[in-house]
């Protein structure tokens, strides 16, 4: 089932999600309609609380990035990239130096702005079968669960760029906040 996305101005994408255990009710239906809902709305990765979920829950699809591109695409050295479910994660340590790649969200559409992120992560978390694991992802993939990961601790990729840009969107913004938008997926816009 596709479900609505959060939009900008909602509380939930402010909270602070909660870590959930294996027996959250319904969690692989839950899963299944976070994929559902993503590629319906042509994302790259999806945090729960877009979907009115306060959970420590996202997935991420950044093999989808590769498929038109050259294996020996210097741009991208973590290729093929990952499908994967990230349960209860938590960051371990933030690696190499931060480079700027121009971002966008779901939860705040038609807005697109440079972020300044580490090349890596090594991230602590569980899969979908409760398994725990310990990975250090790279690149573009580091760069989409950085940005996932954000939505489970209340933040935003707008948190991250100038006072002074962030008044220059200001209008934009309190737009999707009142639903003045269009876009070719369900919202779920503040009341």
């Amino acid at each position: 089932m596709i479900l609505p996305i959060v939009a900008y101005g909602h509380q939930v994408l402010r909270t602070m999600a909660e870590d959930i255990d294996e027996n959250y009710p319904h969690l692989d239906k839950l899963v299944e309609d976070m994929w559902e809902t993503m590629y319906a709305s042509h994302g790259v990765g999806l945090a729960s609380p877009q979907v009115n979920r306060p959970i420590r829950l996202f997935v991420v699809d950044t093999a989808q990035i590769f498929e038109n591109r050259d294996e020996d695409d210097e741009d991208y050295p973590d290729a093929p990239g990952i499908r994967q479910v990230f349960i209860n994660a938590h960051i371990e340590e933030l690696v190499g130096q931060p480079w700027s790649y121009n971002e966008g969200c779901l939860s705040i559409p038609k807005i697109r702005e440079d972020v300044s992120r580490h090349e890596g992560v090594t991230l602590r978390y569980f899969d979908l079968d409760f398994k725990e694991r310990l990975e250090t992802f790279n690149g573009i993939t580091a760069r989409v669960i950085l940005h996932e990961y954000d939505h489970i601790e209340g933040k935003l990729f707008i948190d991250h760029i100038s006072l002074l840009k962030r008044k220059l969107i200001k209008g934009k913004l309190d737009d999707i906040s009142r639903g003045k938008i269009k876009v070719d997926y369900r919202m779920l816009f503040p009341r």
